[in-house]
């Protein structure tokens, strides 16, 4: 368990305001100050902000170049322009569920793990809290080598070149993500609203230079991708958004109890939506003009040359606007794991194994593609925890036991020695389901060839929920919807 960080000491109100470009109106959550709250519930005093903020923060963190390499890769396995976008289209979809499941972060007031020990047990659910450190690490490092290539690329059109170049870009990229993340939720949502106005601009001005280029017609004529390339694609696809499932309540958990689910799921949907889309179909239009085996190079032959400094300006504050947001969660991902420090001091392990991957990356050995191999292949384990989250969301319509949450032995969600046998059963009969489905670099399972090919990953989703809810209400244990905020006057006090 945490320890509650110390209240932060009274200022004058008019000093304070006159230093701070934003307030949030809670004591623990101000811009440009380090957040004094982590995985214990916010309460009711503290809570602010409406549910359209949440639009900011995917549509700003979703504007990263990731998206463009995803479009890219659809036509690479055989899809033509317009079979490539209706993925990019359903792909974007996704972040309804993404967006719904922050509702779990306003009725309980903590983060997205620390509510998932509901389906899984306070025991049950660390592997998986483990695991997404891990892989937040790892995507962490992988956007800010692509950040800090993409400036020491700029540094190289200034005429400066080297090791001292290389070493200042990814020392800025590093400092910047870092500082951001530190200061905290509020800090993190301004950053993504300012940020998102220019690369929102910027990244329009590419999709209008690249979709007149685009070929509508390759691949028309060819064989087809076939059943591996369109499941290939669309593992690629929803493998973005899966990777946010275990975060949408660390930043709804300060929004008030009476935020509307309709209004939640819209406003984070269409951010996430828009920015995914907008970006995947500029990915698909440049695969079907030139080879996008590196994707920032590719795109920047096709560019004007008065465009392509400020496009690798883009790339490096989009790599910046996704790492925030995963670097932040981590710090929360330690306290679930029980990390007993405050979440800006848990937030320095994060920070060093991030350096230290990234200085890796950029000057002993280049294991990016490997790294991303291993991050590709954890959806084997991600996926059907989503599907089993999920339903037991869905089961429990949104509501818990808050303060069970935070409890150990002889809480709500201790169930037998810590770990749920049905949200246990689950998610192991949906990751054999998705081991035996998945074609990827570093496994192969041993149904891909007889189902021709065919990545059926993500469906392992499906396959863990309908366990889920068959297992929970055969042996008597459905999830029965608490009272909103049940117990939580007694957490608290305490």
């Amino acid at each position: 368990m945490t320890t509650s960080p110390a209240p932060t000491t009274q200022q004058d109100p008019e000093r304070t305001a006159a230093r701070r470009p934003a307030a949030t109106g809670a004591a623990g959550d101000e811009v440009f100050r380090v957040e004094t709250r982590g995985i214990e519930p916010i309460p009711d005093e503290e809570r602010h902000g409406r549910a359209r903020d949440v639009f900011w923060l995917w549509f700003g963190s979703n504007l990263t170049f990731t998206y463009v390499i995803n479009g890219a890769l659809a036509v690479t396995f055989g899809l033509s322009f317009w079979q490539a976008t209706a993925l990019v289209v359903v792909g974007g979809l996704t972040f309804f569920v993404i967006s719904a499941a922050g509702l779990s972060g306003v009725r309980t007031g903590t983060a997205t793990l620390v509510v998932s020990r509901a389906p899984f047990g306070v025991r049950g659910n660390l592997p998986a809290g483990l695991l997404n450190w891990i892989v937040s690490i790892g995507y962490t490092i992988v956007n800010t080598v692509v950040g800090a290539q993409a400036l020491e690329a700029f540094f190289a059109d200034l005429g400066w070149r080297g090791t001292a170049p290389r070493a200042l870009a990814l020392l800025l990229t590093l400092v910047l993500t870092f500082t951001i993340a530190t200061w905290g939720h509020a800090t993190v949502q301004y950053a993504e609203r300012v940020l998102a106005y220019v690369l929102a601009a910027g990244f329009g001005v590419l999709l209008v230079l690249l979709l007149p280029r685009a070929d509508l017609a390759a691949h028309t004529h060819g064989a087809g991708p076939g059943v591996a390339g369109w499941s290939m694609a669309l593992v690629v696809m929803f493998a973005g958004p899966f990777s946010y499932m275990p975060m949408p309540a660390d930043y709804t958990r300060y929004l008030p109890r009476t935020t509307r689910l309709r209004a939640l799921t819209w406003s984070g949907a269409l951010g996430g939506f828009v920015s995914s889309v907008a970006l995947g179909v500029a990915g698909v239009a440049a695969a079907t003009r030139t080879d996008m085996t590196d994707a920032v190079a590719g795109t920047e032959k096709l560019l004007p040359g008065w465009f392509q400094t400020l496009f690798l300006l883009l790339v490096l504050l989009g790599s910046v606007t996704n790492s925030i947001l995963t670097l932040y969660s981590s710090s929360l991902n330690l306290q679930v794991l029980g990390i007993p420090w405050s979440r800006a001091r848990a937030l320095v392990i994060s920070i060093v194994v991030t350096a230290l991957g990234s200085l890796g990356a950029m000057f002993l050995v280049d294991f990016t593609d490997s790294l991303l191999s291993f991050l590709s292949l954890l959806i084997i384990v991600f996926a059907p925890w989503s599907g089993v989250f999920l339903a037991d969301m869905l089961m429990r319509r949104c509501r818990y036991d808050a303060a069970g949450l935070h409890e150990g032995r002889g809480g709500a969600y201790w169930y037998r020695g810590g770990y749920h046998p049905a949200g246990m059963a689950a998610q192991l009969g949906g990751l054999v389901f998705a081991a035996l489905t998945c074609d990827s670099e570093l496994w192969t399972g041993p149904l891909v060839a007889p189902l021709g090919g065919a990545d059926l990953t993500v469906f392992s989703a499906v396959v863990a929920a309908l366990l889920y809810v068959v297992l929970a209400r055969g042996i008597g244990a459905a999830p029965e919807p608490a009272p909103v905020g049940e117990r939580s006057d007694r957490t608290q006090r305490e």
